[in-house]
């Protein structure tokens, strides 16, 4: 295997955009508050853009994205005005905003009044109507062609566990240690089309896959594929959805740092004409459902040996195949300088369970997380 395949020269201006996804609480943060279509206007209004924030599939939750970003300065100046702006109009209506993965409190949300939302939720029930208050990072990659994102997507699908398992922040639900470090991701796996996927080959038989699993019915359309890694049918990129929403800011910089030295990494095997390596899909969600359960707290399935390793080693592995992508774009000091934070203080859902385990209930729990995600 080469060792550092040639790269393209479309890849020096590889860009990379965020959206997140945050739960809407009172401002005493102790129980949700159904305010997502009035939050999400006022802060496009404050931004001054109307791709600044979005509602989301419960009223209880509110989105906001970035614009593609060449540079991870320019990345983090935009997520952290965003997090800013949804925060003074979440204010504005008496509501806070939380960078909390799934509810802590037992409470339902309600539905955003839309068609497709009816529609969801008419086909899927209960899975959409009472298990979705959950917030993800979505980080965006840019890539050159069709096949080029189909071939990152295939080559990603080793590294997405452990990617789980760093940006893991969800260990409560509904008033409950869950005994998961991102229980959103359980939550998430209920859909029929999300996890992991096996290799496509070719941009042709990722679509003809895509087609057929809207017409039988297991997708309502397009936007309701939900796999842990995707090309988008609109722009030339490759979204990859396995994190929870990060409490700081730093964290999530990082992990769209990662994201897309991966993708970068990954293009180039492709490029150098290097299948991925070859993964039963059973394996796959094995991995992935352990990076769940346990985060960086007990030992990570590495692929493709499916074999059992202590987390660090497993962190350790996928930066180590990131790393030259990393150092081209000049991110490699970042990330290292958020795996040190990463090492010393834990995942987000270890912070959590810190904070519970020193006498936090879930209402200061919130407060905290409200305290940090606009900080």
């Amino acid at each position: 295997m080469t060792d550092d395949p040639k790269r393209t020269s479309g890849a020096a201006s590889r860009m990379v955009g965020v959206e997140e996804e945050f739960l809407l609480v009172s401002r005493d943060a102790d129980r949700l508050v159904a305010a997502g279509d009035r939050v999400a206007r006022l802060t496009q209004m404050l931004a001054g853009d109307a791709d600044a924030a979005d509602h989301e599939l419960k009223q209880e939750q509110a989105e906001i994205g970035s614009k593609p970003c060449s540079s991870l300065a320019e990345l983090r100046r935009q997520l952290v005005e965003r997090r800013h702006d949804l925060a003074a109009a979440a204010a504005s209506v008496d509501a806070r905003v939380a960078a909390l993965a799934t509810c802590p409190f037992d409470q339902q949300g309600s539905t955003t009044t839309k068609e497709r939302y009816r529609r969801l939720i008419e086909r899927f029930g209960a899975v959409t109507g009472d298990e979705q208050l959950t917030c993800a990072q979505h980080v965006h990659v840019s890539v050159g062609s069709d096949d080029e994102a189909v071939a990152a997507v295939d080559h990603l699908q080793r590294w997405l566990p452990t990617l789980r398992a760093i940006s893991s922040n969800s260990p409560f639900w509904r008033g409950r240690d869950t005994e998961h470090a991102s229980y959103r991701s359980m939550l998430w796996a209920r859909w029929p089309t999300a996890g992991p996927t096996q290799p496509f080959g070719n941009a042709v038989v990722y679509r003809h896959t895509v087609d057929r699993l809207i017409k039988s019915g297991a997708a309502l359309d397009e936007a309701a594929i939900y796999f842990d890694a995707r090309a988008s049918a609109r722009f030339p990129t490759v979204e990859i959805r396995v994190a929870d929403v990060s409490t700081s800011v730093d964290r999530a910089v990082a992990i769209a740092a990662l994201c897309r030295a991966l993708v970068d990494r990954s293009v180039q095997r492709w490029q150098a004409g290097e299948p991925p390596p070859p993964v039963r899909f059973e394996f796959l969600q094995a991995a992935s459902w352990m990076a769940a359960r346990s985060g960086l707290s007990d030992r990570l399935l590495a692929l493709p040996e499916v074999a059992p390793v202590p987390a660090t080693e497993a962190v350790q592995r996928l930066v180590d195949f990131a790393r030259p992508a990393l150092e081209h774009f000049g991110d490699a000091a970042l990330v290292d300088t958020e795996l040190e934070r990463l090492r010393a203080s834990g995942t987000g859902a270890d912070e959590q369970r810190a904070l519970v385990c020193g006498g936090a209930d879930m209402r200061e729990l919130t407060a905290w997380a409200c305290d940090r995600t606009s900080a």
